[in-house]
């Protein structure tokens, strides 16, 4: 269900596996009681979230003052948060910056559309894998459900195993991987990397050697040329 990577006073890293919910929703276990419990302590508390499909890091407050301090942080847009992908199909372009106001499409899905009143805004880079694959590194800039999701599909490369986005795929998770997350704390800084391949299966997209040549390159996702923001 998880791996706990850092303790700190105030808060916790873990890496949340795929398949797992944040919510107590569809009948599952609560993770934040969960962690709670094998940490022997009182209730923590969500600062974000990641879709049910996505593994990697997720950050949980242990006190209210911790998640109010850290909840602006996010906020306030200082944090960096860096996401590995696999898509599948070629993409319209190899890396850039996608940005566009989200709306509800059919169902639980949302669609990209060319306003730009409240834009998400994802930046990337991409490289090459397996035949009809691409490995994605994205740098959202906002927090919108399913941005990095709706974002690969407009440009044509739609996350392999997304039952949502690509319902034609067929994997055993949804290559989506909260790979990297950077941010200054109580006058600390803090950098932590969840390498897939270090806590994932063999059988998984990730240890295929293209992929993992790729990640390789990308263990300090900070120092990538990220074009700034205007």
């Amino acid at each position: 269900m998880f791996d706990i990577l850092f303790c700190h006073s105030d808060f916790v890293v873990i890496n949340k596996h795929p398949q797992v919910s944040v919510h107590k929703d569809d009948g599952d276990t609560m993770l934040l009681q969960e962690v709670a419990r094998s940490l022997d302590e009182k209730p923590l508390y969500l600062i974000h979230r990641l879709d049910k499909m996505t593994s990697g890091i997720l950050l949980l407050a242990r006190n209210k003052q911790a998640a109010s301090e850290l909840s602006q942080l996010f906020a306030q847009r200082k944090v960096a948060k860096f996401y590995l992908a696999i898509g599948s199909k070629k993409p319209k372009k190899k890396q850039g910056l996608v940005k566009g106001d989200m709306e509800r499409s059919r169902r639980s899905a949302w669609k990209l559309v060319k306003t730009q009143s409240n834009p998400a805004i994802t930046q990337f880079f991409s490289v090459s894998t397996e035949p009809g694959e691409r490995l994605f590194i994205c740098k959202p800039f906002t927090g919108k459900t399913h941005q990095i999701r709706v974002a690969l599909k407009s440009i044509g490369s739609p996350i392999v195993g997304d039952t949502i986005y690509n319902p034609s795929s067929q994997a055993s998770r949804g290559y989506l991987h909260a790979f990297a997350i950077m941010f200054d704390f109580q006058g600390e800084s803090f950098r932590f990397v969840c390498d897939p391949r270090d806590c994932t299966s063999n059988k998984e997209k990730w240890h295929q050697t293209s992929v993992s040549e790729g990640i390789q390159t990308w263990l300090s996702p900070w120092d990538l040329p990220w074009p700034p923001i205007k």
